[in-house]
């Protein structure tokens, strides 16, 4: 089974029903990474300050176990961490001893215990703890689980958003059966005192007229508290309502705001993986091919191309691409001003096509391998300098590209031509395509 990617992973996770199955994808990632470290996640219970419930990812299930632990027993620095979040905290001072307390079997050659705190709405909701053998060498795990890590706090988020939304849904549910319940049961008595009163023989002799006076107004006073009671019954059923719709709205809202998190977040991974890709690759044709597959993958293109400025004066090559034509090579030129990408480097402005049968007159309409109604065709400028053109076509699931996508191209646009720009890419890889 080929290893999860962060794509596969995120996919995962939004798509998890509950905790244990977010809890099983992150399992399996780390399985991948180390087969020797373990993971743990740790509930929090902040109203009595207790480490409750231990889940632990076991293949293609979770363990859960009852801890009923104190948060003092940990060391105060590390507490204080939790409960800021951030990255994994090691628990270097008698780790054995803390690895037992969080339910992980102490390893003959000695492990290192990393602690974290996953917070929901700015508090503890529980602390997630792994535990992983000790290395001399190598990069250890808890950095190189940090994405996965990520993405696991995102779900956990969304998760407890949602359980919190249906335990007040609940909550309201009851007290409206509550509020009913006993309307229904006091309207009953007073209309089996109403028809008590109303089935009294008339020839009982020597009815006293004052009791009879107090028989009908008591009868007033049970049809007035029916009245209220009913009116009571509705302005709860009206505040029931109003509070269920104001609970709709916040949780529209929560949604929005996390999947703008989601796509920060991920957005900030890709500068830094483009950044780390620079730093690391010093191979002009690995460095492009990684720069387009970073942004292919994450805007879903099944066909995507990087075009770079040519040393010839008014031209662009095809400096590397993906799902093209068979008869269109790395290298070949386009005169600047002509097709899509010439008239976009000419234009020097981004072009979003959402469905590409209101442009008859494109190009692209007579190539068989355009799939799609959409596509974004965006200029590298860099300084002022014309760079090249980045193309994306082809969407998986025959989706539709639109604005806001344009603007995350935006930003890996701006980063792809810097690293370009800084390591003479257009020269340093035309020379290679040319030795070819």
């Amino acid at each position: 089974m080929p290893p999860r990617s962060l794509a596969s992973l995120a996919h995962a996770l939004a798509a998890a029903p509950d905790l244990d199955n977010a809890l099983i994808a992150l399992g399996e990632c780390l399985a991948e990474l180390d087969r020797g470290a373990s993971l743990a996640l740790i509930q929090f219970d902040a109203r009595r300050e207790m480490l409750r419930d231990r889940l632990t990812p076991v293949g293609a299930q979770v363990v859960r176990s009852s801890m009923e632990t104190t948060f003092d027993h940990l060391p105060e620095p590390v507490r204080t961490r939790i409960l800021a979040g951030g990255p994994f905290i090691d628990v270097t001072d008698r780790s054995a001893d803390y690895a037992r307390l969080c339910g992980f079997s102490t390893m003959l050659e000695g492990g290192v215990l990393s602690v974290r705190g996953v917070k929901v709405e700015g508090l503890l909701g529980a602390v997630l703890a792994l535990y992983e053998p000790r290395k001399i060498f190598g990069t250890r795990t808890t950095e190189r689980l940090a994405p996965a890590i990520a993405l696991f706090d995102l779900a956990y988020v969304r998760l407890a958003e949602r359980d919190a939304r249906e335990e007040a849904v609940r909550t309201l549910e009851d007290v409206t059966q509550r509020v009913h319940g006993e309307y229904v049961r006091k309207l009953s008595v007073l209309e089996a005192e109403l028809r008590e009163v109303r089935n009294t023989p008339r020839e009982v002799p020597a009815i006293n007229p004052a009791e009879m006076i107090a028989v009908q107004a008591e009868a007033a006073r049970a049809v007035e508290e029916a009245r209220r009671a009913a009116r009571k019954a509705e302005l709860a059923d009206q505040q029931l309502t109003s509070a269920v719709s104001q609970l709709e709205q916040a949780h529209i809202e929560l949604h929005r705001r996390s999947e703008a998190l989601r796509q920060r977040t991920r957005t900030l991974y890709l500068v830094d993986r483009a950044l780390t890709l620079d730093a690391e690759t010093t191979d002009a044709r690995r460095l492009v091919d990684a720069l387009l597959a970073l942004v292919g993958d994450d805007m879903q293109a099944q066909r995507c191309s990087l075009m770079l400025r040519s040393p010839e004066p008014d031209y662009l090559y095809l400096a590397a691409a993906r799902g093209i034509a068979p008869n269109v090579v790395e290298g070949m030129r386009i005169r600047i001003g002509e097709g899509v990408a010439g008239r976009v480097a000419a234009a020097r402005e981004p072009l979003l096509v959402q469905d590409v049968r209101e442009a008859a007159q494109h190009p692209l309409l007579r190539d068989q391998y355009f799939t799609t109604g959409s596509f974004i065709s965006f200029p590298l400028v860099y300084h002022g300098e014309l760079v090249g053109v980045l193309n994306l076509t082809n969407r998986a699931q025959r989706g539709v590209y639109t604005d806001e996508d344009v603007e995350r191209v935006r930003l890996l646009g701006l980063v792809i031509s810097l690293i370009a720009s800084r390591n003479g890419l257009p020269d340093r890889l035309l020379e290679t395509l040319d030795v070819r």
